[in-house]
């Protein structure tokens, strides 16, 4: 089945201005100014797009996509997530990881859920572990996971948080070292994710693992580090030294005014590449609050759609050019799935996942896989056993 997109303002997400994109399957075959020759033939479809704005569809590397939570007992876990979700935010490709359970939330039942995206329509890859070490895997060691289950693209840890395991830094080095060996041997990222609390130190152990040791400094993915602009400076260094990081997008303001969008354009004016920069959602992970004495006394977690949020205060608030922005969610995660030219682009042979937004930056199209997953704000793509 062919697709024709005519009349795109095409974000790829360098601006490219007016074309049209022509897709085959679940592969973008061109994209040109103009396209003839295929309108009015049988099995093309045509969709006139009148210079909406179509850019690739976002890349979303941190995810409960099995619920999160558990800080106040069982019934404070926090449910699965829905294809629909993933969708209705504009999401195409999704990694999945666990949280601070990682005992009655499976790494087993982790792979049947993004297995169960994928063939529901998305592109789904997942992380072995979750905060804890000695690493949680499936089996029996983290780069066995990596190299023998297809969808494992490297681990998960926590550090400097009160919820996690206090990992030595020589723990922590051989940790990243088996990842770093897991990815090289199978061909995939070898990525170690590391949620990052603001504790004493907070980035200090991975600094230290690098100058003992030969890692590379692109293993470590520090996640959340946008909690305060210490923190972020440190993660500033990190990637000033050739590593990466990742913000989480609160989708909202906090107390001081700000959202991540605020700490992108921080990070912009200190000079970082954005290549070397992420926003995720931390989609369905819990949301707890704690007071002074680390009680935690509220919780809740968050959808997916807090990216287009972030997206649109970036663009519209922060005067963030929306090339900038969008990389964030596209071409930088991509990089990070180890899937440059293939995801969070737009170009022939790139796979053709694609969103159109509106001039004031609404969602309105997504095609995932070279399926409209959305059309014109309508749903037309949903799990098996959504409504």
């Amino acid at each position: 089945m062919l697709k024709l997109l005519k009349n795109c303002d095409v974000y790829g997400p360098e601006h490219l201005g007016k074309r049209d994109i022509l897709i085959a399957g679940q592969k973008i075959m061109l994209v040109e100014p103009e396209i003839h020759g295929y309108r009015g033939l049988p099995g093309v479809e045509v969709l006139d797009m009148q210079g909406a704005i179509v850019a690739p569809g976002l890349i979303d590397i941190h995810v409960h996509v099995t619920g999160g939570g558990g800080e106040q007992g069982y019934h404070s876990r926090t449910p699965e997530l829905n294809l629909s979700e993933l969708v209705k935010s504009g999401v195409t490709t999704v990694l999945g990881l666990l949280g601070t359970d990682g005992t009655s939330r499976s790494l087993e039942n982790l792979l049947g859920k993004v297995t169960a995206l994928e063939t529901e329509g998305l592109s789904a890859y997942m992380l072995t572990g979750s905060y804890q070490y000695p690493t949680v895997t499936l089996t029996g060691g983290v780069l066995r996971d990596i190299m023998l289950i297809d969808k494992i693209i490297g681990a998960k840890l926590a550090m400097s948080d009160h919820r996690s395991s206090t990992v030595t830094v020589d723990e922590l080095t051989r940790l990243a070292s088996d990842v770093n060996m897991g990815g090289m041997l199978s061909g995939k990222a070898g990525l170690l994710t590391i949620h990052t609390g603001v504790r004493k130190g907070m980035l200090d152990p991975i600094f230290q693992a690098l100058e003992q040791s030969d890692v590379p400094v692109e293993t470590f993915l520090p996640t959340h580090v946008g909690r305060n602009y210490q923190l972020l400076d440190q993660a500033i260094k990190l990637a000033k030294m050739g590593g990466n990081f990742d913000l989480t997008a609160h989708g909202s303001l906090k107390e001081d005014g700000e959202s991540a969008a605020d700490m992108v354009a921080y990070c912009i004016r200190q000079g970082v590449d954005l290549d070397r920069m992420t926003m995720s959602s931390d989609g369905n992970g819990s949301q707890p609050r704690f007071d002074e004495t680390g009680r935690c006394i509220g919780l809740t977690y968050v959808s997916p759609a807090v990216l287009l949020w972030e997206l649109r205060r970036g663009v519209q608030q922060l005067n963030i050019p929306l090339e900038q922005m969008l990389r964030l969610f596209t071409t930088s995660p991509a990089l990070r799935l180890g899937k440059e030219g293939v995801k969070g682009c737009i170009q022939p042979g790139a796979d053709a996942d694609l969103i159109s937004l509106t001039p004031d930056l609404q969602l309105t199209h997504v095609i995932a896989k070279g399926k409209v997953a959305m059309k014109q704000g309508r749903l037309l793509m949903k799990g098996t056993f959504e409504e």
